[in-house]
């Protein structure tokens, strides 16, 4: 199914707008994929800004709705009002924040989310969890992945569904850029992100998607669920 706003091998997307938001770019660019109302908006800026701060430029607006995003999965109440952990914005993103943002919009309505830590694995086991991401990873349901040194996560990227059936994309919110992620990189640690090679933990789809009724959720506001604001075009 297409859903108009679209990253492959080679695009460029946007770019994080400030340190600490490579998490939240992830997250606006995965509402941007599901919901095309919200890409039309951040590119052209067409239609209500709803719960985003007015801005002039696709830039502007980007960096408007990352501090959005960064405000849910940081603070006490997550998307939905749902109970949330803070975290220091200075730290970026936690896991725990971004699951319930994926759940809250960013993703095909009805896509659970599981955080799976994956840096104590095997290379053996390292292959599995990629073999799992290529599983559970497909349009409009995405998958973040935390990445760093030996000793700690520094970065997150957006894993998307490859141009094949054995392989996945990542966005990196550092550089705007969309390549091919394989196996042996992965299984081996030398990821080559940002600067980055291990992987630590993934937040993915659990591959129990509840069944609910057709469409997708904005999760920008009650007035955008309720104000005919289209999510198809």
């Amino acid at each position: 199914m297409s859903y108009g706003y679209r990253l492959s091998d080679g695009d460029l997307g946007p770019v994080q707008q400030s340190p600490t938001t490579c998490g939240s770019a992830c997250l606006t660019v995965a509402r941007m994929l599901v919901n095309p109302a919200f890409a039309r908006w951040i590119v052209r800026g067409e239609g209500p800004h709803l719960d985003a701060p007015p801005a002039a430029t696709e830039k502007e607006r980007f960096a408007a709705y990352e501090r959005v995003v960064q405000r849910r999965t940081n603070g006490l109440y997550a998307g939905g009002g749902r109970l949330n952990a803070p975290w220091p914005h200075a730290l970026g993103t936690p896991p725990w924040g971004a699951r319930k943002e994926l759940e809250f919009g960013a993703a095909r309505r009805g896509t659970t989310y599981e955080l799976r830590l994956v840096r104590q694995l095997t290379r053996r086991r390292l292959r599995g969890a990629y073999t799992r991401l290529v599983e559970v990873v497909t349009d409009g349901e995405p998958a973040l992945l935390y990445l760093g040194s030996a000793l700690l996560p520094r970065h997150v990227v957006l894993v998307l569904p490859g141009d094949g059936d054995r392989v996945v994309n990542v966005y990196d919110p550092a550089t705007g850029r969309v390549s091919v992620l394989d196996q042996g990189r992965f299984a081996a640690r030398e990821l080559r992100i940002a600067g980055w090679d291990v992987p630590w933990l993934a937040v993915q789809p659990d591959g129990a998607r509840r069944v609910q009724a057709f469409g997708f959720s904005t999760g920008m506001s009650t007035v955008s669920r309720t104000s005919g604001v289209s999510a198809s075009v």
